[in-house]
């Protein structure tokens, strides 16, 4: 599969013609004239935008220019880390999505913020807006549930016996991936979407591209440990090499954990292509079987995972800013339940965790020999 123009494979069929997102974008859209609110940030976003970039430079500059000790140090790097989580969730999320702002220059600038996370927007709206979003939770297709290493996030693919333990070591790997994310993702992404189809662009357009990616994890490099050992001096390089990592770890656990607690729980499904390519479901539908809210009603989780609870609501509507999905999400549910769709939800993070605890043991289990051979 990794090396078939994977994305041309896969239609979506409504045998039933329901008809139901016809039905519900004319009922969010009635929302917003009737209202006369823009889909789009307003004031609120550009306010949260400017707090979590603080919340993110701020402690950087604090440890420039303060003396602190190395326990002052790393905790700054923590802050930096919840920060850098939030720029990702919040302003990167919704700029790549064309859903911060009407204006496409400011949607481009903003999508550049997942440079401080070190890492690539050229193959990330590949990865999130193409193949997740289109496909989602389709095996070899959505690129963001695909099998990890030591991790298997599916129900269709092999288990190996070290899979039985995933949902103890998950959030280990969960807090490297963003390491992962600026030394070797996006190379390896590069790469193999040009050999699967998937980035049709030209090979002038690619080779520009990937300069641009290594000039930015450079730059990032000179900035983010450079920086620090020019300051504050050599002397301190474990300190810095630390919060370096701690500051990914952070990240990387908060990012994965809030995708996860969507996509891979108990109530989402994993539904597989006919042998004709087709899913026999409206795209629309199919979002609502394979996306999971959770903590709807947590205000203070909303604002910080940037309306990533209400999965739902952003993928029937991605260039809708995550700042509306509190208000859509009412007409949401109650037009799925006109239609007889599930509208799947959790109550609370706990729960969601729970669920995505149990997903990945039961993901891990090694099928019952006996009942395979009766």
């Amino acid at each position: 599969m990794a090396t078939v123009p994977m994305k041309k494979m896969v239609k979506f069929v409504d045998p039933n013609k329901r008809m139901f997102f016809n039905t519900l974008k004319a009922r969010v859209d009635d929302y917003f004239h009737q209202n006369k609110v823009s889909p789009y940030g307003n004031f609120q976003m550009v306010l949260k935008t400017l707090l979590l970039f603080t919340l993110y430079l701020l402690p950087f500059m604090l440890m420039l220019t303060l003396p602190m000790s190395m326990v002052m140090q790393l905790g700054m790097w923590i802050l930096m880390g919840i920060g850098l989580a939030g720029i990702g969730m919040n302003v990167m999320h919704d700029a790549i999505h064309g859903a911060y702002s009407p204006r496409e220059w400011v949607n481009r600038t903003m999508g550049y913020s997942l440079n401080f996370l070190g890492a690539s927007v050229y193959n990330w709206r590949f990865q999130h807006n193409v193949l997740h979003h289109t496909y989602t939770n389709v095996t070899y297709l959505d690129d963001d549930i695909a099998d990890k290493v030591v991790l298997k996030f599916s129900p269709h693919t092999e288990v190996r016996k070290i899979h039985r333990f995933q949902w103890i070591y998950a959030f280990f790997f969960y807090g490297i991936s963003t390491l992962y994310w600026v030394f070797a993702k996006d190379f390896m992404q590069f790469y193999r979407y040009q050999l699967n189809g998937v980035n049709q662009n030209a090979p002038e357009v690619n080779r520009k591209a990937l300069v641009r990616m290594i000039l930015v994890k450079v730059a990032y490099m000179v900035i983010i440990l450079g920086l620090p050992l020019f300051v504050l001096g050599t002397s301190q390089w474990l300190s810095v090499v630390l919060g370096f990592i701690l500051m990914h770890f952070v990240a990387g656990v908060v990012l994965s954990v809030v995708f996860q607690l969507a996509h891979t729980v108990e109530e989402a499904s994993h539904p597989m292509p006919n042998d004709q390519g087709c899913i026999e479901n409206e795209w629309a539908i199919h979002q609502l079987n394979t996306t999971v809210n959770f903590s709807r009603n947590n205000k203070l989780l909303s604002w910080y995972v940037g309306g990533l609870n209400f999965q739902v609501e952003h993928h029937l509507f991605p260039r809708v800013c995550h700042i509306h999905y509190p208000k859509i999400a009412p007409i949401v549910k109650q037009t799925a339940e006109e239609f007889g769709i599930p509208y799947l939800e959790n109550p609370n993070f706990s729960a969601a965790l729970r669920s995505h605890l149990s997903a990945l043991r039961r993901f891990g289990k090694m099928p019952d020999l006996n009942e395979a051979i009766g």
